[in-house]
């Protein structure tokens, strides 16, 4: 089942707009950027070394358990959270900034 454009740009301009969020990259099966809030060469560095993870991720999965297989993907580092969700058709990168969301989630006093 293909997703339309207009789902994409939505889905797009959804996560972009979500407090802490920096960049947004949807990349299409074969690896490449169909959509990206990043300029063009952070996008492809971003969407090589982020797809490769995935895949070994999911070799990782799936070596443990046949069965199994990879639905999401969390990196937390210093500076930047970046969520993976991988897809048959699709992989969507999300890189927010961790301190923000969670400054959001906590009530203020």
């Amino acid at each position: 089942m293909a997703v339309q454009a207009s789902e994409i740009d939505d889905t797009l301009k959804r996560l972009s707009s979500r407090k802490g969020v920096k960049a947004v990259v949807i990349l299409n099966s074969e690896g490449q950027a169909i959509r990206s809030t990043l300029d063009p060469d952070l996008t492809k560095q971003y969407g090589q070394l982020i797809s490769n993870l995935a895949q070994q991720a999911r070799s990782a999965v799936t070596t443990l358990d046949e069965q199994n297989d990879l639905t999401f993907l969390r990196v937390r580092t210093k500076k930047h959270e970046i969520m993976v969700a991988p897809d048959r058709e699709y992989l969507l990168i999300v890189v927010q900034n961790p301190v923000e969301t969670t400054q959001q989630a906590t009530p203020q006093a």
